[in-house]
């Protein structure tokens, strides 16, 4: 197996945590994001390991910006064994009643349109090759409607998860693995996107990006006979 991946939203979060975990595993990683700064940050936190990084920075939403990534990494990498769709965004005015239209589209490119783009990119080799993973962090709102998390959010997740299971309907026979993950509510800067920011004592009972990580890693060491579909997590 190819020790290399793929991850979007690296610059913070989930993707930041599920990055550094992986070069602390020995893997080469394409790092994704909009913001250089933040892609910049993640490369700082690997430290030594830093090497392994490929910074690549790059808005998701836009499909000519992810072909000509996948063209840069592939010819860094070669191959790519592993991609994480982490990047995900929302808005403080989310409900039906204010939500924008330019908010919409932004949240639907960034949490549905770019993982299909990501997928489209990386899946044709992985198919070639008859062996990849693919890991897809959705959300709980990708299970069930609430107002916390706004329609247009709800609908990018929901789209993330027909994704995920339209991939093993379909490649399995070719060897590829997908996995939805579903975190209820984690302690990281999109939190800060809500119309009113959880308080700090609140955040303290959440979950931590590292524990979604380490869901995305058990997925991505099993062995390539088995997958893990769907899995759900929330804080105890």
């Amino acid at each position: 197996m190819a020790k290399t991946a793929v991850v979007t939203g690296a610059g913070s979060g989930v993707g930041q945590s599920v990055a550094l975990k992986l070069v602390e595993q020995g893997w080469r990683v394409a790092i994704l994001g909009r913001r250089p700064e933040a892609l910049e940050e993640t490369v700082k936190l690997a430290g030594s390991l830093a090497g392994q990084l490929l910074v690549c920075p790059c808005d998701i939403g836009n499909a000519d910006a992810v072909a000509a990534t996948g063209k840069r990494v592939f010819a860094e990498f070669k191959e790519v064994e592993v991609l994480v769709n982490a990047a995900g965004t929302n808005a403080p005015k989310r409900s039906l009643e204010v939500l924008s239209l330019e908010d919409y589209h932004l949240m639907i490119d960034a949490n549905l349109n770019g993982a299909y783009y990501c997928v489209q990119a990386f899946l044709p080799q992985m198919r070639a090759r008859r062996s990849g993973t693919i890991i897809n962090i959705v959300s709980e709102a990708g299970k069930q409607a609430s107002p916390k998390a706004g329609p247009a959010y709800v609908m990018s997740k929901f789209g993330m998860a027909g994704l995920n299971q339209a991939i093993n309907a379909e490649e399995k026979p070719n060897g590829i693995r997908a996995c939805a993950i579903f975190p209820g509510d984690i302690d990281t800067p999109l939190l800060d996107k809500r119309p009113s920011p959880p308080p700090a004592e609140a955040r303290a009972k959440m979950m931590k990006a590292e524990d979604i990580a380490d869901c995305a890693l058990f997925v991505i060491n099993l062995p390539a006979r088995a997958v893990v579909e769907e899995m759900i997590v929330r804080p105890l």
